[in-house]
């Protein structure tokens, strides 16, 4: 079992950056694969990003690909996103989740086991 916990989220102006955590119980956490994604109102949640339990692979979606980075800390049992010249069209709740799975399915949402309760972004232009 893992249960995750965001934060780091607020309100930036276009063109700041923040940086979200996401904080892991459970001695799990470092065989798991952890994923970002994000949903704006009236949208279905969309991917972000995935790091693979060692962190030796990442992928990014395209919209925010040169702009954010992800990591992670297993000693800390937390992942990392680093977001850096953010858009209006970030703004969103963003959520981190887990699960054991390969890069190839790093963006189908179903595919994740564990999900945190979200942090809003809000990104003002």
């Amino acid at each position: 079992q893992v249960q995750l916990v965001e934060s780091g989220g607020g309100l930036v102006q276009a063109g700041g950056s923040l940086r979200l955590s996401c904080a892991a119980s459970g001695r799990a956490f470092s065989r798991n694969a952890m994923g970002w994604f994000r949903q704006a109102p009236g949208k279905e949640r969309e991917f972000v990003s995935y790091i693979s339990w060692s962190g030796g692979s990442i992928y990014y979606a395209d919209s925010v690909k040169g702009r954010f980075t992800i990591s992670r800390d297993n000693a800390k049992n937390t992942v990392y996103l680093q977001m850096n010249s953010l858009k209006p069209e970030d703004t969103a709740v963003y959520y981190c989740a887990a699960g054991a799975i390969a890069r190839i399915y790093a963006a189908l949402r179903d595919r994740y086991e564990y999900w945190g309760q979200g942090t809003q972004v809000t990104v003002s232009s």
